[in-house]
């Protein structure tokens, strides 16, 4: 569980695959944001409180909109070979460069085990996930796309 930065939610996560977020004073339910196959294990909200991330026995970080529940973002980039297809497209951006950007159906696995930690930076730009493969990957958490792996 997790307090949101203002102190007014709270988000969850259970041995159910159930993402649940909710109002810390009456207790009443925000929003039920789905998407894991088994449970989650670890859960945050980004330092300004309008994303929520999870993560999971299935092996991927999912980054929530705290207000409707909707999934921004599932763990990509990181798939192992054979496992995952995914479309992806070339845009270029206001100034010029161009970067990949994946089809929103898809969704990648970045680890391979259970991920059973997350966290947003004080800034809210990156997220980083730990999970029972051994690795720590960091993502960017505009885009989910995958920055580095530390082993």
């Amino acid at each position: 569980v997790a307090f949101s930065p203002d102190g007014k939610r709270v988000v969850s996560g259970s041995h159910e695959s159930l993402v649940k977020i909710w109002h810390a004073e009456t207790g009443g339910e925000v929003c039920n944001p789905r998407g894991h196959s088994r449970a989650v294990w670890a859960i945050g909200f980004s330092p300004d409180g309008t994303r929520a991330v999870s993560g999971s026995a299935d092996n991927l970080v999912k980054i929530w909109d705290t207000a409707t529940g909707a999934e921004v973002w599932s763990t990509m980039s990181g798939f192992h070979a054979g496992k995952d297809t995914c479309l992806c497209t070339m845009q270029t951006d206001e100034y010029g460069d161009q970067q990949i950007v994946r089809n929103p159906m898809c969704t990648l696995t970045g680890h391979v085990g259970g991920v059973n930690a997350v966290k947003f930076s004080p800034d809210g730009k990156i997220v980083v996930s730990g999970s029972r493969d051994w690795l720590l990957k960091i993502w960017n958490a505009g885009s989910g796309a995958e920055v580095c792996t530390l082993k």
